[in-house]
């Protein structure tokens, strides 16, 4: 994959991986990317994963025919990005590291050693003449370890992203669903409680000419790609609603629950609602669930009263929603209760430290079935959803 005539990849594709970070799901494997930007000065941009480094150094190798690198620059010391920096050291002793002064005191954690005779400490607006190339530091705190900074080459118009505008994926697989679908439960599962360093980033970027976008993970951005992923994180970063429509999310024992969704669901989409999308917590991806949470602007939670409260899965998922800031959203709720509905009172309180939530006044409470009295409150509670 190149980028330009004269920035190379330099990158893996990782397909034994099953869980990235320990906990999400990628059955298309994930890219560690890495770029060499050949100029006067040599620099390569980031390490990869500790099982790729004999991949990573043979392409380094095989890149620069012959010609050793001038800097290794570490954008993000996450382990998938740092595990090879020691061994790049060995390999090219001459080589000088440059990363932000919280990064070197990682590196003395990770490896025993902060590399002192090697160091160009860098932080926002630092600049490394390689000859055409300039490269110009942004700092990226949070964004989304505290230490990251990304990269901009006016050369070349790249904006060198860190794991910001990443993806789930392999390079080698053809995503038919295109960037932004992995890319969204990406940004909502790993970034999406820093909407407000995002930002802060955006606005550093709005003054520059970015051309190409260059992250740690997935396809390199070019052109109206480039621009459409900086739309999206816009919206994403700024808790907006990027789709009309309600996320519907249920967990259910014994089935009563998923059918009173499930007409909700008929009810909402006979009443005009453009998209629905109903999921069963205990069984599908939490992170896809997460992300549809995100993606639109009304949501409904459906559960069962479990112990005197919420149901495990739905109470964790909506810790997964609060740990990240959930906000600028409509929430309804459906309970169901044996003898003592009390799921309701559960959800709500969990999201009392929410900013501007509208919880819906109408509320549907169901006594193990659904009873003649359900579908009318599904039917006001429609109609609320929807005003």
């Amino acid at each position: 994959m190149q980028i330009s005539d004269t920035i190379k990849y330099v990158g893996v594709d990782d397909h034994k991986i099953d869980l990235f970070e320990g906990q999400f799901d990628v059955p298309n494997g994930m890219a560690y990317n890495s770029y060499a930007i050949l100029d006067d000065k040599i620099a390569i941009m980031d390490s990869v994963d500790a099982s790729f480094g004999d991949q990573w150094l043979s392409n380094i190798k095989n890149t620069l025919a012959g010609k050793s690198p001038d800097y290794l620059v570490v954008q993000h010391m996450e382990m998938d990005h740092s595990a090879n920096i020691k061994r790049f050291t060995e390999t090219y002793p001459d080589a000088k590291i440059v990363s932000s002064k919280m990064a070197f005191v990682m590196m003395k954690s990770y490896f025993g050693s902060d590399f002192a005779e090697k160091q160009v400490v860098v932080a926002e607006g630092s600049k490394l003449e390689l000859g055409k190339h300039t490269l110009t530091f942004i700092a990226a705190p949070n964004v989304h370890w505290p230490e990251v900074i990304m990269t901009y080459d006016s050369f070349d118009k790249v904006l060198f992203s860190a794991d910001g505008f990443g993806k789930f994926g392999a390079n080698d697989y053809d995503d038919p669903e295109g960037w932004a679908c992995e890319a969204r439960r990406y940004y909502f599962g790993i970034v999406g409680k820093f909407g407000a360093n995002v930002q802060a980033v955006l606005k550093k970027a709005a003054n520059l000419e970015i051309k190409t976008i260059a992250s740690l993970h997935g396809p390199v951005l070019a052109g109206d790609d480039a621009k459409e992923a900086l739309r999206l994180y816009d919206i994403w970063s700024s808790y907006g609603v990027e789709s009309e429509g309600v996320c519907l999310l249920y967990t259910s024992v014994y089935g009563n629950t998923k059918r009173v969704a499930e007409r909700l669901a008929e009810i909402l989409k006979a009443k005009g609602c453009p998209k629905v999308a109903i999921s069963d917590l205990a069984r599908e991806d939490t992170y896809e669930c997460v992300e549809d949470a995100f993606r639109y602007g009304k949501l409904v939670l459906a559960t069962t009263t479990y112990n005197g409260g919420v149901f495990p899965t739905m109470r964790e998922f909506i810790e997964h929603l609060t740990e990240r800031n959930y906000q600028n959203r409509k929430i309804a709720f459906i309970e169901n209760g044996s003898w003592a509905p009390m799921a309701i009172k559960g959800m709500t309180a969990m999201f009392e430290q929410s900013k501007n939530i509208t919880i819906c006044e109408n509320k549907v409470t169901v006594k193990i079935a659904e009873s003649a009295d359900t579908e009318s409150q599904l039917e006001k509670l429609a109609e609320e959803i929807l005003k």
